[in-house]
């Protein structure tokens, strides 16, 4: 069965090219010598992005291949102005980031509700004949075109706005420690790779507080470089303000494999090393007090370390008090308005890019069907009424 999480999507957009001006010399019954009166063109429809914190993936666009912005209306006799194209609002789930999908350029993001922002700008109207007339030039005979069109195939991708992303390896009890904190209910099975989309759980905190825990596919080592789901899904961590690192306690060196999971994120973008780290030792139910005490003097110093078990329920509320401090520390905040900008703002690595597309199914061309071609800038309209 094909999943409902759609955080990939390739779209041909066009906004609309504006009217061209009317070249039009009034000549009617009573008053020959009327002059002109062609009228401006209307202005092409623009593409806006607009962020709605009703959706959560980008399913409602998958397939939406094509999306076009409307043309402007030609200008007419007796000034009258074309009409102007309709713009085109594309509604996405916050978090969503836009590159160019030919050259892997950032282009914009869309980060908080009914946030609006412009893609692709509609071409202006084309100005008639009525607007060059002088002193000098009492009938010109001539008028502007409408501005092209502007056209981009664009990738839309979603990063997933959370507080706490858990990064860890498959069947480091990742899923079994969101569905023990809050009423999700992510698959949960004894073989690698379980969890093959992220998903969201809400953890309530004590006096009514509570914060986003993001759980994405389990990463393995190479995960950078495109093996297992790690790449498709590592992006997703980029907007968490706190990282939380899950090894499990039964784990031979519990020391290198938090190094190896280090070394991945720093390889995938080295700007996720700015946040702040919790780690948890998982499944520490299968652990005595003397063992977890001499795993203590093992473990890294330089973070905060807690021992849990999602299936009884130890060190769970220390764990949330530990994640609940961090993410509101003086640091954790300054490093977020210093730091969030630029993961978001980075540019898509074109070595990688191709093999991105090819995974999510979206490297095939989109053929233009709606090729309308753009008249002849000598083509304007030449009207004259008769007695």
């Amino acid at each position: 069965m094909e999943s409902n999480f759609v955080d990939y999507v390739k779209i041909l957009c066009r906004s609309g090219k504006g009217g061209r001006g009317s070249m039009h010399l009034k000549h009617v019954k009573y008053n020959p010598n009327g002059g002109p009166d062609g009228g401006d063109g209307g202005r092409g429809g623009d593409i806006y992005l607009r962020g709605n914190h009703n959706y959560w993936t980008l399913l409602h666009l998958k397939y939406e291949r094509h999306i076009f912005a409307e043309h402007g209306g030609n200008g007419g006799r007796d000034k009258c102005h074309g009409t102007d194209g309709k713009d085109v609002y594309i509604d996405v789930p916050c978090g969503t980031v836009v590159y160019n999908a030919e050259t892997g350029k950032y282009v914009c993001d869309v980060t908080y509700d009914g946030q609006v922002v412009l893609l692709l700008k509609g071409g202006r109207g084309g100005l008639g004949n009525f607007q060059f007339r002088s002193a000098t030039n009492q009938a010109p005979r001539y008028a502007q075109p409408g501005e092209p069109m502007q056209e981009m195939t664009v990738i839309l991708e979603l990063k997933l706005l959370a507080d706490v992303g858990l990064v860890g390896f498959p069947n480091a009890g990742k899923s079994t420690l969101v569905s023990a904190l809050s009423n999700a209910k992510p698959k949960i099975a004894n073989y690698p790779f379980t969890t093959m989309e992220p998903s969201l759980g809400i953890v309530g905190y004590r006096d009514g507080k509570s914060f986003v825990m993001a759980d994405i596919p389990g990463i393995i080592e190479g995960a950078a470089e495109g093996k297992g789901l790690g790449l498709r899904f590592l992006r997703h961590i980029e907007r968490n303000s706190l990282l939380l690192f899950m090894v499990p306690g039964d784990t031979d060196d519990i020391s290198h494999e938090y190094n190896v999971l280090v070394d991945e994120l720093r390889r995938f973008n080295p700007e996720l090393l700015e946040k702040p780290r919790v780690l948890a030792i998982t499944k520490c139910d299968l652990l005595d007090d003397e063992l977890i005490e001499m795993l203590r003097e093992t473990l890294p110093q330089d973070l905060p370390v807690v021992f849990i078990s999602a299936v009884t329920g130890f060190g769970l509320s220390e764990l949330k008090d530990v994640l609940w401090a961090e993410m509101n520390a003086e640091s954790n905040k300054l490093a977020a308005i210093t730091t969030t900008e630029s993961i978001a703002h980075r540019d898509k690595d074109m070595t990688r890019f191709a093999t991105e597309l090819a995974d999510e199914g979206e490297d095939e061309e989109i053929e233009l069907v709606d090729a309308d071609e753009i008249e002849d800038l000598d083509d304007f309209e030449y009207e004259e009424e008769d007695f």
